[in-house]
């Protein structure tokens, strides 16, 4: 399984989680209402920020429509808002569609027909779209035009069909499966990095003024801190503590509000969830701190092998807490200081020391 495919069980499991970073629809409506409108307003992702601003005002000082934009990063952490800015500052509209909603050429080809002059497509996911379709993007990238097969067979014809200049912007998780005459189309590449927690801080205490909750300094470190460097995160967080403040306190977030509420979240004060909590303690408690295979470790914690992988193992990674070595899974001393666990003598070998070895 692709890393950003995703089965029925892990769709169920990200469903459960508040700190996964995909979008689901509660969140695709309220990021509707907390989106900035311009870069000015938009928080975190200086260098990007820096580096598009020039793209987009020598555009705007040329007369042209912009170069094509690809913006790279995880989930959450602004391509969408991005793309919308891009078409706000060029004065464009712009439409939206992703990489598996393109199987066949010809789905391409009706969007890019259908194009106004200076448009914005933005095309998620577009490492994911159809090798077919992929191709016919190279043309209309460069050359602002598609050549339409009509017929088939010996008898088939190829007929050039002229776009409008517009702007592609194209957004992955996963820059390194574009192939390279894709990337190379694209005059500007951004790679979105994971925000550090005072830009989170900002970002809560922006969404709190939109969203009518009062929250104090303290408040939005302890939710930014819980994060995982994620804005999407961060906001989700923010709702759920806002929940909590209204049920169970005044309506007012400080730091012993928003601990609380999501401790009964289950999220902890590093970010961990159940599930990485479950994974960690697994892996620490019944393998010693491995090495231990994938399959096994998840199940010891009772779920599918894709959700141990997909959903629990990247941030546990990022975290220094987990590594993957060509034996197994192994813990690092950060896992057994983060859950208050004594690591075994140096003298045993893994899991050897359950079997008395």
């Amino acid at each position: 399984m692709n890393w950003d495919e995703t089965g029925p069980d892990t769709d169920e499991r990200l469903e459960e989680s508040l700190v996964h970073a995909d979008a689901d629809g509660e969140d695709t409506a309220v990021e509707a209402a907390l989106r900035p409108k311009d870069l000015d307003e938009f928080v975190g992702q200086e260098k990007v920020r820096e580096q598009l601003d020039l793209v987009l005002k020598a555009a705007r000082a040329r007369g042209a429509t912009a170069d094509h934009v690809l913006l790279s990063g995880a989930p959450g952490l602004g391509k969408t808002t991005l793309s919308m800015i891009i078409a706000a500052e060029m004065g464009a509209p712009i439409r939206i569609t992703s990489g598996p909603a393109i199987q066949h050429a010809g789905d391409l080809a009706a969007i890019l027909s259908s194009l106004q002059e200076g448009e914005v497509l933005f095309l998620d996911e577009i490492h994911r779209m159809s090798r077919p379709a992929e191709e016919m993007l190279y043309m209309a990238m460069e050359d602002f035009r598609v050549d339409v097969i009509v017929g088939k067979g010996p008898g088939a014809t190829a007929i050039p069909l002229e776009l409008p200049p517009f702007t592609l912007v194209g957004a992955t998780t996963r820059a390194g499966l574009l192939p390279p005459p894709l990337r190379d189309r694209f005059g500007f590449t951004g790679h979105m990095e994971f925000y550090a927690p005072t830009e989170l801080e900002r970002v809560i205490h922006r969404s709190a003024r939109l969203l009518d909750v009062e929250i104090d300094a303290d408040g939005a470190a302890e939710i930014a801190g819980r994060s995982r460097g994620t804005p999407r995160i961060a906001n989700r967080l923010l709702r759920r503590v806002r929940d909590y403040a209204q049920v169970k306190a005044d309506g007012r977030i400080d730091r012993p509000v928003a601990a609380t509420a999501l401790g009964v979240y289950e999220v902890d004060a590093r970010g961990l969830d159940r599930l990485d909590r479950a994974v960690l303690g697994a892996l620490l408690k019944l393998f010693g701190g491995g090495p231990v295979g994938l399959s096994t470790l998840a199940v010891a914690v009772g779920e599918e092998r894709e959700t141990v992988e997909e959903v629990a193992e990247p941030f546990l990674v990022r975290e220094g807490l987990l590594a993957r070595t060509p034996r197994g899974r192994v813990a690092t001393p950060a896992a057994w200081a983060h859950l208050g666990l004594v690591p075994p003598q140096q003298g045993g070998k893994g899991q050897q020391g359950l079997f008395g070895a």
